[in-house]
């Protein structure tokens, strides 16, 4: 009996919902090779039930039964909440949204879960994500971070893991999420065990930077869900540490991120090694052609929703000021700055190099002010103390690299400062998205220099979808024209940094 079987109280439920199941998932192993909607049918992608299956133990994915309120719903009333919610879909037989928790008909002990994390109602991208991922079909997800992702495929998952058979000595897991950074996996794993623990799932986080000895032993003891970062994963395989030969649910999380990286050779390694029955979620907060290629290798019949514009385009609870000034300006002008925003508040910091990050730090800290810097060459211990006091209020202003600018979940950081402009107005996006989450307000300030000029276009761009005021020299810079010598502060507020204690 599987473990979700133990704990439905309803036998109508779950276990029996096998129109769409995964291979073997129905009664029959020749009736799933003709049922099964998986692997492989993605622009031309080859389907799994040509591919050599034999052997395989069956499974099931396919969970979801709509409720009677969301199968209420006219095709007006759907059309109506996407548009308010600004849900884009694509795919065939696209399952209408939940607008309750209720609606998804996740098992009790889920549903304690969300009750006690305090959440009222689905974001859209779980409005929309679960019903389709509960289906057990392929799933892209295009949404910017802090939109709920993360549980929009965990809940899930949960579901999943619970539907199939207790792991045995020397299986893998059964769920694999790949995410690009370390900080990334751990929060992705914190998530998994608060959400997990009342079915007693297993999870552990697989990344580099620290002693494998702690998760191997994980890994031998048998973990449920593995959250891995690709380098540190394949380490594992290699050395006969684990395997994927149960994995039936696989999530790429930040697949845009992974790509920018260059992990696709071991994305490629590690998708081979799993059964090409399995569901495949692939999450990316932008779909540039590298992201949308990779998804038409591995993705087979896919669901596709978007959360907002599929153009790139900033928060619009963030208030946006760029400051065009000279390289040797920037750090006057930041502890200008500092002096005028720092309340306690946090502050992030962003800088292009590790080199900058560390001397940037220790000069405000030589200058009295409260700084810690986190970027990819500092030990992991460092790093997760770094972050804890940045989290806690101690060190309210922290210095990264891009490192933190994607997937980082620290709440209530009001104000972000790109002291270095990125290497792309994606980066861009993602770095101001670390402020104004969870329906909080944030600012965002950027020092912009004649280096950047070739950016100057797409960020006004950005900014004027957002209603943002654009500087003169910023525009001028947009049309081509030679920057000004930039000693006008952010005058797009009416004034330079001296101008006064607070910004209006």
């Amino acid at each position: 009996m599987s473990r979700y079987d133990s704990r439905s109280a309803d036998p109508s439920s779950y276990r029996d919902r096998r129109s769409d199941s995964g291979f073997g998932g129905a009664s029959s192993y020749g009736s799933s090779v003709r049922t099964s909607s998986s692997k492989r049918d993605y622009d031309g992608a080859e389907s799994p039930r040509k591919l050599d299956l034999d052997g395989l133990t069956p499974f099931e994915k396919n969970f979801y039964v709509e409720s009677p309120s969301v199968a209420a719903m006219s095709e007006r009333e759907v059309e109506e909440y996407r548009q308010q919610r600004e849900i884009t879909v694509e795919g065939r037989d696209v399952p209408k949204p939940v607008k309750s928790f209720r609606d998804v008909g996740f098992p009790d002990y889920v549903m304690q879960e969300i009750s006690k994390a305090g959440f009222f109602e689905p974001t859209p991208i779980q409005a929309q994500g679960w019903p389709m991922a509960l289906k057990g079909r392929d799933l892209i997800g295009i949404a910017e971070t802090g939109s709920g992702k993360t549980l929009a495929y965990l809940l899930p998952a949960i579901v999943h893991v619970n539907a199939q058979p207790f792991l045995a000595p020397g299986d893998g897991p059964i769920v694999l999420v790949l995410a690009p950074t370390r900080e990334l996996a751990v929060q992705i794993q914190q998530e998994s065990t608060k959400f997990g623990a009342s079915s007693k799932i297993k999870s552990t986080c697989i990344y580099g930077g620290v002693p494998k000895g702690p998760q191997v032993r994980d890994l031998q003891k048998g973990v449920e869900i593995v959250i891995a970062t690709p380098g540190r994963l394949i380490d594992m395989l290699e050395s006969h540490n684990t395997n994927l030969r149960r994995v039936t649910y696989l999530v790429l999380d930040e697949a845009d991120r992974m790509l920018d990286m260059g992990f696709e050779p071991q994305i490629k390694k590690i998708l081979s090694q799993i059964r090409p029955d399995r569901q495949t979620l692939y999450w990316s907060a932008t779909w540039p052609k590298e992201v949308e290629h990779l998804a038409r290798q591995y993705l087979y019949n896919p669901y596709k929703v978007i959360i907002g514009s599929p153009d790139l385009k900033a928060n619009h609870a963030i208030r946006q000021h760029v400051d065009i000034v000279s390289e040797s300006q920037k750090y006057n002008k930041l502890v200008k700055l500092l002096e005028d925003i720092m309340d306690g508040s946090r502050i992030l910091i962003f800088m292009d190099t590790k080199k900058g990050c560390d001397q940037i730090t220790r000069q405000l800290r030589m200058d009295g002010w409260p700084a810690l810097s986190i970027h990819g060459d500092k030990s992991q211990a460092e790093r997760d103390w770094v972050l804890s006091e940045f989290k806690a209020g101690k060190s309210p202003i922290m210095t990264a690299t891009d490192v933190a600018a994607r997937g980082l979940d620290v709440k209530d950081v009001k104000y972000v400062i790109n002291y270095d402009f990125p290497g792309s107005l994606e980066d861009y996006v993602h770095r101001i998205g670390r402020t104004g989450r969870a329906g909080a307000k944030g600012t965002a300030y950027t020092f912009f220099t004649a280096a950047n000029a070739r950016f100057a276009k797409e960020l006004i761009t950005i900014l004027e979808e957002a209603g943002q005021k654009v500087s003169p020299e910023l525009a001028a810079m947009g049309r081509g024209a030679p920057p000004s010598s930039g000693h006008g502060g952010f005058r797009d507020r009416g004034r330079g940094y001296g101008g006064g204690r607070h910004w209006t």
